[in-house]
């Protein structure tokens, strides 16, 4: 995975789409070759490696305004994590979640918001505290956690959500 001189991960740039909006995209360095990848937040399919076709982490922020067309149109099942900037576990856990999306790349996705800059989000999820992290399948929650855990309950979490979703999150974990 690339990342800033800050740490960060994978910060990108806007680009404009036909019908004139911006799109927010990531430059995200492929495991496999290393090769550099534009992923977009919102896209069908699941990013892969232009170069080698492995499968690539899909991070993505989203707000108010574009949640719909960044998670609920998702076809892979959506990990997003509602936080706030303010938030200390907040700020634990978000290195975690990454990571389970670069290890679950190719079959799950993971979007940020932040719900001081999406109070409508916020309501409509009834955050009481954050963060609260959901799974949604096609839009649809299937699974719902506040507050921060360690990176294994975590992890754990998410894997048990998706194979309530989406089958398993590991093919090798599926059961004859």
């Amino acid at each position: 995975m690339s990342t800033s001189p800050e740490g960060r991960a994978y910060r990108g740039g806007r680009d404009g789409s036909a019908d004139g909006t911006e799109t927010l995209v990531r430059t995200v360095a492929c495991a496999n070759c290393g090769r550099t990848n534009r992923v977009p937040a919102a896209a069908e399919g699941s990013p892969r490696c232009g170069n080698c076709r492995a499968p690539l982490p899909w991070i993505a922020e989203a707000g108010d305004a574009d949640f719909g067309e960044v998670a609920e149109q998702a076809s892979l099942p959506v990990l997003v994590d509602l936080w706030a900037t303010w938030c200390g576990p907040c700020r634990m856990v978000s290195p975690v979640l990454e990571q389970v999306a670069e290890d679950l790349a190719g079959r799950i996705k993971l979007v940020k918001v932040d719900v001081d800059k999406s109070p409508l989000l916020a309501r409509r999820f009834e955050v009481q505290a954050v963060p609260t992290l959901l799974v949604l399948d096609h839009g649809r929650p299937v699974a719902r956690q506040t507050g921060a855990a360690p990176a294994n309950a975590l992890r754990q979490w998410v894997d048990e959500s998706l194979s309530t979703s989406h089958g398993p999150a590991d093919p090798a974990s599926r059961r004859p």
